[in-house]
Order: C-alpha cells, then sequence, then structure tokens
C-alpha cells in the first residue's frame, strides 16, 4: 500500500512501471478521500467520527485510517473535549499546513474538472 499523498514527477517510472501505475491509483483515491474529508473537517470540526463516516461513504475503519493519516503528516490535530465526561469525542483542528495542503487538493480537483470539462466539450463539438 503507498501511504504518500503526492507522486513525485521527478522519478523515472519506467523501472517501477507496475508498482507506480498501482500506487497512482491510491494516491489518487487517498488524494480524494483526505480532500472529501479535510473539507468536512473544516466545516464540522466537532463532528463525531460516527457521523463524519456516514457522511462520507466511509467504513469506521478507513475513516480512522484516514483520520491517522493526516494527524501523521500534521495536516490536522485530534483533541478531547476538556470538560466533556463522555472523552470520545474529539475536536479536529486543520493545522495551517493542512489549509495549505486542502487549498492544492482544491487546485488539483478543479483542474481535472476543467480538463474532464475541456474534453467533453470538444468530443461533443467533433460529433457534431
Amino acid at each position: 500500500m503507498c501511504w504518500g499523498f503526492f507522486l513525485p514527477n521527478n522519478i523515472d517510472c519506467s523501472k517501477y512501471e507496475r508498482y507506480y501505475e498501482c500506487s497512482k491509483i491510491e494516491h489518487m483515491t487517498d488524494n480524494q478521500d483526505h480532500f472529501e474529508l479535510l473539507r468536512k473537517l473544516n466545516r464540522k470540526p466537532e463532528a463525531t467520527q460516527r457521523e463524519l463516516a456516514q457522511e462520507l461513504g466511509f467504513s469506521l475503519g478507513k475513516l480512522n485510517y484516514c483520520l491517522k493519516e493526516l494527524q501523521k503528516k500534521g495536516l490536522i490535530k485530534i483533541r478531547n473535549f476538556k470538560k466533556n465526561p463522555n472523552k470520545i469525542n474529539y475536536l479536529y483542528v486543520i493545522t495551517p499546513k493542512g489549509l495549505s495542503e486542502k487549498t492544492k487538493l482544491t487546485l488539483n480537483f478543479m483542474k481535472k474538472k476543467m480538463k474532464e470539462y475541456d474534453d467533453l466539450k470538444k468530443e461533443m463539438d467533433q460529433s457534431q
């Protein structure tokens, strides 16, 4: 399994073609999942893991994995509610590094959607 956010652009992947293709797909999936989770945490930092998992369509295990990866990368901080007797509630805080990463992911997402639009438009123009 690939654990990174992005593939380096300067790698000669010809030696690792099979691994690269597999990693590229995993990175796209990780990027999309992390992007959606960062967006959701930005809007609802006090949401429970069950709420987040349900709203994102993730299993609790997948959500927990993504949260830990984002925390490991320094993109979020996870805090217990201080005065809550039920210590299983957390507050998810996006760090400045996390906001920067969210911006990059948003730009990449928008570029991808614009390319899809341009490709579809070109295809429609050619069919007429």
